[in-house]
């Protein structure tokens, strides 16, 4: 996407951005008075279109005189696009789209979008869009722009200057952050150059299962302190005959397919009684699933990783997980999440590494590695591992970002911002059991900001991805990732990946409480998913099992020969601040604070 202001007149801005303000917003209940015209206003200009000559483009194809005065000034694309947008139905009930706009996410999203989209006596839309867009959830002809517009209680008014302020700043997020890939593409590159001598063919195959079969089982947790209960399941591995490559079938009562390709045994464990198995001296994984996913969700990294003699435990965060959505949607939850779970999350890991330790210690045969533990998260769970790795919430740095937000274009910053209500003294959670942390999509950049991630000390990978609309890639995980102190650091960048990539269909019951399109997942997400599984074993075996065998596997030639198109993929294990606020900073904007404060830094020490 790219926008050029200076070239086109603001008139073809509004036609090409008409549905931008109202799609993404998912909305309650019958207005006397609809909205007939949409003013858009710039400064002293200002000029209008009927609502009824877009319905008559959009379901009849027709460009009347009021409409083809604004069609002069874009592509025939363009306007079969915005016909599209018209006519584009989100399929939401009027009870989840209320839900969702009377939460303080949803309420910080109208004001953000009331400031552009207002009523005709220039007053903020908040309460317009609102009603607008429960209105349009609760009729037959569903959540669509049109349907919106219709349900508007006065005429629609554009405030054109905003709109543009806000264009500009995303054009200016798009091409900073096609620099800062291009950077870490050209770096990969250059430092693959400089390894010579592997034979990456002659090397084991990671995208293969490892030699070990596994059990999974279900282990059900109770912490009384906090007056919490979850589920963790577990995937323990079990050694094969020596030399043996191939995964095994247990005894069980129930016997599961392996999706890598073996079986593996299933059984829940209640009140301590384990199977006679010896679980011996396997380090364990714990995997942390994002906001509105579940332990199912990354099924494919726990099988592949226990295949490898991993102890994976997998435990389910019940206030964000797929359920509390379900809840907040019919309308038994007031939060997408609570402030809490910014605690609640690590808390849980916490104490699932106690059971696993308490379990040691009443079965001998039950000698899982604790103290050698490790953590995969993605999104809030990338938060969660950045958290148990020992970064801190940096308090003083969310006021700062969310009391004058200037980078509206990152979702995540409203999630992030939720965590204000925590109390000031929550902002330790480090677990030392904690040796390595694998942080997927995760939001870092003011919830911890530099001050809480320079902190982190043990071995880190993040793993961003380009087209990445909820934490944005720039400034989730790129510029983070140069904030780190830590020695030993990776970068993963993956093209055309989205935020939902990496995360594998989920096998549990009503898993996805609004089912998202192909579009919004991303192309062959499949490949995405091999990409974490190579990084997650080779990045384990090579700081949680301490095999240097594997380190040649984090290398930038390694990557190489592995990237796969449309999804190509770089890694990088430092990333000067210098070197990225030069390239970033090159471009020229408007407003000096769309090259932020650190980036500015960085320049000035280069």
């Amino acid at each position: 996407m790219s926008f050029n202001f200076p070239a086109r007149t603001w008139l073809g801005v509004v036609v090409s951005s008409l549905g931008l303000w109202f799609l993404p917003i998912p909305g309650i209940a019958n207005s006397a008075i609809a909205a007939k015209k949409i003013y858009i206003s710039y400064g002293a200009i200002e000029r209008s279109i009927s609502v009824n000559s877009l319905e008559s483009y959009a379901k009849k194809g027709i460009v009347d005189d009021e409409l083809a005065t604004y069609a002069a000034y874009v592509s025939p694309q363009r306007l079969l696009q915005l016909q599209r947008v018209l006519l584009k139905r989100i399929d939401l009930s009027p009870v989840a789209v209320s839900q969702f706009l009377y939460t303080p996410t949803g309420t910080t999203l109208l004001k953000r979008l009331g400031e552009v989209v207002q009523t005709e006596s220039r007053q903020s839309g908040f309460y317009a869009l609102r009603s607008a867009l429960i209105l349009a959830a609760a009729d037959p002809k569903g959540l669509t722009l049109l349907n919106i517009l219709h349900k508007f209680p006065t005429n629609v008014r554009v405030n054109m200057g905003r709109m543009l302020q806000l264009a500009e700043a995303l054009e200016t997020l798009i091409s900073q952050s096609r620099r800062a890939i291009a950077l870490i593409s050209e770096n990969s590159t250059v430092a693959a150059a400089q390894v010579q001598g592997i034979n990456f063919s002659q090397l084991p195959d990671l995208r293969s299962p490892g030699r070990f079969s596994w059990s999974k089982q279900t282990l059900k947790l109770s912490d009384r302190r906090r007056d919490r209960a979850f589920v963790a399941d577990l995937y323990l591995p079990r050694e094969q005959e020596a030399g043996s490559r191939e995964q095994g079938t247990g005894s069980r009562e129930q016997v599961g397919q392996g999706r890598q390709g073996g079986q593996g045994d299933k059984e829940a464990i209640t009140n301590y009684q384990l199977p006679i198995t010896n679980y011996q001296n396997f380090p364990v994984v714990v995997i942390s699933h994002g906001l509105g996913s579940d332990r199912t969700s990354f099924i494919y990294l726990a099988e592949q990783l226990a295949s490898y003699g991993f102890a994976v435990a997998v435990p389910e965060h019940p206030g964000s997980n797929a359920e509390q959505l379900r809840s907040l949607f019919s309308g038994q939850a007031a939060e997408i999440a609570e402030p809490s779970e910014f605690v609640n999350r690590p808390l849980d890991v916490k104490y699932l590494l106690d059971e696993l330790e308490r379990l040691n210690a009443v079965n001998p045969s039950w000698q899982l590695n604790v103290q050698r533990a490790a953590i995969i998260g993605q999104s809030f769970g990338g938060y969660t591992a950045l958290a148990l790795a020992g970064a801190s919430l940096n308090f003083s740095q969310l006021r700062q970002d969310c009391n004058n937000p200037k980078d509206i274009w990152n979702l995540s910053l409203l999630l992030q911002c939720r965590a204000l209500a925590l109390p000031l003294t929550q902002d330790n959670l480090k677990d030392w059991r904690i040796k390595a942390a694998i942080a997927i999509n995760p939001f870092t950049s003011s919830i911890f900001g530099e001050l809480g991630l320079r902190k982190i000390q043990i071995p880190v990978a993040i793993v961003s991805s380009s087209a990445d609309t909820i934490a944005p890639a720039l400034p989730e995980q790129i510029i983070p990732f140069a904030w780190l102190t830590t020695e030993r650091k990776y970068l993963l960048s993956i093209d055309r990946a989205s935020h939902f990539s990496t995360i594998g269909e989920s096998a549990a019951e009503d898993a996805d409480p609004i089912p998202l399109p192909a579009q919004v997942i991303g192309p062959n997400p499949a490949i995405a998913r091999r990409y974490v599984s190579i990084l997650s074993v080779a990045f384990m075996e090579t700081y949680l099992d301490r095999n240097p065998q594997y380190r040649p596997y984090l290398s930038s030639s390694y990557i190489q020969t592995i990237s796969q198109a449309p999804l190509d993929v770089s890694l990088v294990s430092s990333l000067p601040l210098t070197q990225l606020a030069n390239s970033i900073c090159a471009v020229v904007t408007a407003q000096q604070n769309f090259c932020p404060q650190a980036y500015r830094r960085g320049r000035k020490e280069s």
